[in-house]
């Protein structure tokens, strides 16, 4: 493994002056929610075609208007220190931007006079501002052809039938009529699915836009997530390769069997290129010359985090080659090297999520960077340097740059500092890595996270966290409401277990917690208590534990086995109810493969575990406070799970608080709110977990 470099003082350069927390002050030097609403937050960028100056945006929420703004900065690559340039200031949020016209212009996204996400172009110092399409019902993205004069953007079409579809004479009526399955989706009742609709672009006006899959009742990009990363042109600009999963209903509800598709613009032919290939296959990118196409593939039906391999396909052979048979993790995002040899790309190993490079010819591997941090988006420039994003527990996104130096350790250069005026206010916590036994035998990364000017004579209180997805990484994330810093510098001490089904640490530990639910996973979160528990300054007596979604989950399961381990409990959008959220969820394939099927199939071993081991079933144990919040516009999983879980509580006397919110989804968006859950996760901890105080 390359020993990387840093060099984290010339190039560093602060720009929050220029952004609204410019007037932050700290009254307490604590890191608290009002500091951390005030951050600035980073957004991927765009590298200008002469490779010479980066497009990226800066967001910031305002507290008082519950929203948030996106503006437009501009950094010179070619000298350190140079301060990022802000091209736009709007009362909107620009977004998607990307250079054309050799650099000398912008295209973004914003919204029109009603209020429409269009497309818009404007000089690259920010002047000239025009409306480029006028797409009805607006777009959420777009994406420019190599030639620049050819567009694909993603604009939504009528899937649902209601009430006025079948008896016109019945207008005002309300009734949804569902004939099948997929009839709402993570936050919405589907009305409405993406179509890519291409059409020509003259340097200024989007014109003659046609929908591809016209009367194809089928999505692409698929939603929830899906966006531009799902198109490709080829470097001729004559094809078009984009993402769908061509089912509907039941069908589509049941599988993740996502292809690849390209259609020809002259012969107006589509032609599906993973045919056979039975999970997802997203991201598709050509490289530079237009001699392959690689993507991201999965290989199992119904198992949605599968490990995402690497693959490449011939254009003009049109084979198909896996470059990672050999690489036993999953990979996120990935950039073609310029010249075509290689390839960029992101994964989660051993608790970090670290930059590697594949040779396309050898597939050997080489990591590129070697620090306790993340890094995502990959903007190669040129033949020897890759602008990236790099966040950890302590800082979220900033701009850096990797440059390869041959055989030598690449440097990694740190660009910005949006934040720093606020960091330099505050004492922070520290982060540390410990190697727990788990009890069957293994090791497990576990991250500490220890309060400001921490004092090991001291004694503190601890609280454990439960990661969802379940199978996401707890790497050095950084989250704006599930912030371990923000806790930690709350006086607790943060335990933030690998436990088993996380990737990172190959393919049988991230595959293990599928349909074993309340197995191994669950003794490593108590190997992990037990294992700190041992730290002279962890206060046994005041340990709580708290998570969202799969932590959820957790959480109610823990509350029936803990043994009294915990002093207090918050749970957020858990599942509560196997039985319940196997039929109230929507993505099926989910439930499926996670729980092992139904309950109701008496003979499936794996399932009737699953439902047999329900929290809901544990309830006649639980014997500790419990908080509980969830989003009503969650249709992952319902709020009704979080009011059981509460009812159940109070039924069996047990001191319990729910706060639910009727404008939310999985997750809590809005500034207030999110203000709101901070203040209220605290009260109830510091109530449990510091009486005395």
């Amino acid at each position: 493994m390359n020993k990387i470099a840093m060099t984290a003082g010339a190039m560093l350069v602060a720009v929050s002056a220029t952004g609204q927390n410019a007037g932050f002050k700290t009254t307490t030097g604590i890191f608290d929610a009002e500091a951390l609403e005030a951050l600035g937050r980073v957004s991927a960028p765009a590298v200008s075609p002469d490779g010479k100056t980066a497009l990226f945006g800066i967001s910031y929420e305002n507290l008082e208007e519950n929203n948030s703004n996106n503006d437009l900065y501009l950094l010179d690559l070619t000298k350190n220190g140079t301060a990022p340039q802000r091209i736009t200031d709007t009362p909107k949020s620009e977004g998607g931007a990307v250079w054309y016209a050799g650099g000398s212009r912008i295209a973004f996204l914003y919204p029109d006079a009603d209020g429409n996400m269009q497309m818009w172009t404007m000089n690259a110092d920010g002047t000239d501002r025009v409306q480029a399409s006028e797409h009805p019902g607006g777009i959420s993205g777009f994406l420019l052809s190599p030639d620049e004069t050819k567009i694909v953007v993603i604009g939504n079409v009528k899937y649902s039938r209601d009430a006025a579809d079948l008896y016109p004479d019945l207008p005002k009526a309300t009734g949804r009529v569902i004939e099948d399955l997929m009839y709402k989706h993570w936050d919405e009742w589907v009305k409405e699915i993406p179509h890519p609709f291409i059409g020509s672009f003259d340097g200024a006006k989007v014109s003659a836009l046609q929908d591809i899959m016209a009367d194809e009742p089928y999505e692409a990009p698929m939603k929830p997530f899906g966006g531009i990363e799902s198109f490709a042109w080829h470097p001729d600009s004559k094809t078009l390769v984009y993402v769908s999963r061509k089912k509907t209903g039941l069908e589509y509800a049941i599988s993740t069997n996502s292809d690849l598709y390209a259609y020809n613009l002259e012969t107006r032919q589509t032609v599906n290129l993973t045919e056979g290939m039975l999970g997802y296959d997203t991201m598709p990118a050509f490289s530079p010359d237009g001699s392959s196409l690689a993507w991201l593939s999965m290989e199992h039906d119904g198992y949605e985090s599968d490990r995402n391999r690497l693959f490449i396909l011939d254009w003009n052979t049109k084979e198909k080659r896996e470059l990672t048979t050999e690489w036993d993790y999953t990979i996120d995002e990935f950039a073609w090297a310029p010249d075509a040899k290689s390839i960029y790309f992101v994964a989660a190993k051993d608790g970090v999520i670290p930059v590697f490079s594949i040779d396309l010819k050898t597939c050997a591997v080489r990591q590129l960077t070697d620090v306790c941090a993340d890094f995502t988006t990959l903007a190669p420039i040129g033949k020897d340097k890759v602008l990236t994003m790099k966040h950890s527990m302590l800082r979220p996104n900033e701009l850096a740059l990797i440059t390869l130096k041959g055989k030598k350790a690449p440097v990694l250069s740190e660009l910005t500092d949006v934040n720093g005026p606020i960091f330099a206010q505050l004492d922070m916590p520290a982060v540390e890595k410990r190697m727990v036994p788990t009890t069957d035998g293994k090791e497990m990364l576990v991250w500490v996270v220890l309060p400001p000017k921490f004092d090991a004579a001291k004694k503190y209180p601890a609280i454990l966290y439960c990661q969802g997805g379940p199978q996401q990484a707890v790497s050095q994330f950084w989250s704006f409401r599930w912030n371990l810093a923000l806790m930690a510098s709350h006086g607790y001490i943060m335990i933030a277990p690998n436990r088993r089904g996380l990737p990172g640490f190959g393919s049988e530990w991230n595959a293990q917690i599928s349909k074993d639910y309340p197995g191994q996973n669950m003794q490593d979160y108590l190997s992990a208590v037990d294992y700190m528990k041992k730290e002279s300054y962890v206060d046994g007596a005041r340990i709580g534990a708290t998570g969202a979604s799969y932590g959820g989950f957790s959480i109610y399961y823990l509350a029936g086995i803990h043994n009294h381990r915990f002093a207090a409990l918050l749970a957020h959008a858990g599942i509560f109810n196997m039985e319940a959220q196997y039929l109230e969820t929507e993505e099926m394939w989910f439930a499926n493969w996670d729980m092992g099927g139904a309950y109701w199939e008496k003979d499936n071993k794996a399932a009737q575990r699953t439902f047999a081991n329900s929290p809901h079933r544990l309830v006649d144990k639980w014997d500790t406070p419990i908080m509980i919040s969830h989003g009503e516009y969650d249709y992952r999983i319902l709020s009704s799970q979080g009011e059981m879980a509460f009812n159940a509580a109070k039924l069996r006397g047990i001191p319990a608080e729910m706060v639910i919110f009727p404008d939310e989804n999985h997750w809590i968006l809005k500034p207030q709110n999110a203000m709101l859950w901070q203040r209220l996760f605290f009260r109830w901890f510091d109530r449990w977990l510091k009486p005395e105080e």
